[in-house]
């Protein structure tokens, strides 16, 4: 049987998951989620420019395609368009595991993926001021499903690979966390109950996301959600939502893709405007920081540009990019990587650990600097857009801010960390595949520790000591 039922203990807890390469018959389903209970979290921390932030994530839409659908400008008309908003790789998956933890670990794959418990992740840092998170998943079968697909009403409805906190050992295998991973029914009952949590990232499923229809069809699904948001002022008052596409359509061209900011927190004078500002999927990350004052992962996160209407808050001055010779198509050495779209290495990618700076002067995470201090960065984190040296990706542009400028992978020596990983040997990775789809996991292993894989039918499930 190819389905692993693997249990996973947290903080004295145990719950029965599903974890498997393989769709879990609808019994194996049924007995699994007999043992969990969704968990609602709540808190009420006061942030600079909002009090909740969500994300819906959209799928494969090259930006002039998604900019020119009329119901995408009338989402528009409603907010502030993002206008040099960023994706960072292909295929899907890496862009939303970046998003989680400001690092694609070279993943280039849409495979089913477990990342070390030693990889902090934004849970962690919404954690140390007891701000509530959780995801909201259609068509999840259950709260804290870790399988790799799940077949609803039509094939493929929800995925794995468009879930990012799921492929966090940190936080599926940790019982109380997992139950904040909830479906869209436990949505609509949290938002009718008040018991919505403060950070939250929405996918809808494979049809709805576009990723298995059009712009078209997606566009007006998004809309008709968005207005059913909007009608619950509880809500949707205080709240920023950011509408945005995982990767544009086409791998050659530049990866821009089409975003919206809008909600109750929008400035009204900011309606219906455009923000020109270069933004990534890591600037989810640093906004977040900036609002509640929380510090970096020190990883891509350190010094993303911060959405204006925050940072205008903070005095922070975001970074100017030249975009002529940007792309960011794919990400670059680790192990995560099976050298379709990046290069492998055993090497798990070392933060920074010693710089103030990130995340608007908030520094980095203590734990951070526990697991991963003394080691010198494997990239050059403290730059507002990821690039490489080692592998000529995203090199040859220029940023510039507080009137100084920098061209990546030429001038960059004031800037915090290094530009390839070809020097740091302190963290060891492993790979494993099943017959039918590939599955990688490792430990981030540091400070002398060693991994320990615990493998139940095929299915790899990695433990950082």
């Amino acid at each position: 049987m190819q389905s692993a039922l693997l249990l996973l203990a947290a903080a004295g807890a145990a719950v029965a998951q599903l974890a498997t390469v393989k769709e879990p018959s609808r019994a194996d389903i049924a007995a699994a989620a007999a043992t969990v209970v969704p968990s609602s979290p709540v808190s009420n921390v006061e942030g600079l420019a909002f009090k909740r932030f969500y994300q819906v994530w959209l799928e494969n839409i090259d930006y002039s395609n998604a900019s020119a659908d009329a119901n995408q400008k009338y989402l528009a008309s409603k907010g502030i368009t993002l206008t040099n908003f960023w994706a960072l790789a292909h295929p899907s998956e890496p862009n939303y595991a970046a998003a989680a933890a400001g690092d694609m670990f070279a993943m280039d794959t849409d495979d089913f993926i477990q990342i070390p418990q030693n990889i902090s992740t934004v849970v962690d840092l919404l954690d140390t001021k007891g701000i509530s998170w959780g995801e909201y998943q259609e068509h999840l079968p259950y709260a804290g499903f870790q399988g790799f697909n799940y077949s609803d009403t039509a094939a493929n409805d929800y995925v794995r690979k468009h879930n990012p906190l799921i492929l966090y050992d940190s936080v599926a295998g940790n019982a109380s966390r997992a139950a904040q991973i909830k479906n869209f029914s436990s949505l609509w009952s949290d938002i009718a109950s008040n018991t919505v949590p403060q950070w939250g990232f929405i996918t809808p499923n494979m049809t709805n996301d576009a990723h298995d229809t059009n712009i078209t069809f997606a566009s007006v699904w998004e809309r008709a959600f968005v207005e059913k948001l909007e009608n619950s002022t509880a809500f949707w008052n205080e709240t920023l939502i950011l509408l945005t596409f995982d990767e544009s359509g086409h791998y050659p061209i530049q990866n821009k893709v089409f975003s919206v900011l809008l909600g109750g927190a929008v400035p009204k004078e900011l309606v219906g405007t455009t923000d020109d500002t270069f933004y990534t999927h890591y600037s989810t990350l640093s906004t977040v920081q900036a609002n509640w004052g929380l510090p970096s992962l020190g990883r891509w996160d350190c010094h993303a540009n911060i959405f204006q209407i925050v940072s205008n808050k903070t005095g922070y001055t975001n970074y100017k990019v030249d975009t002529t010779n940007l792309y960011l198509n794919s990400s670059f050495y680790g192990p995560l990587s099976t050298n379709t779209y990046s290069n492998y290495s055993s090497v798990w990618p070392v933060p920074l650990t010693n710089n103030d700076s990130c995340a608007a002067g908030h520094g980095i995470l203590p734990s951070v600097k526990s697991t991963w201090g003394g080691k010198a960065p494997t990239y050059n984190y403290s730059s507002p857009f990821p690039f490489d040296t080692q592998s000529h990706k995203d090199i040859n542009v220029a940023f510039s801010r507080n009137g100084s400028t920098w061209v990546s992978g030429v001038n960059n020596t004031i800037l915090a960390g290094v530009t390839s990983n070809s020097t740091s040997s302190n963290s060891t990775g492993s790979s494993t595949s099943s017959s039918s789809t590939p599955t990688h996991t490792g430990a981030a292993s540091v400070n002398g520790a060693s991994g320990v894989l615990a493998l139940a039918a095929g299915v790899a499930f990695a433990f950082a000591l």
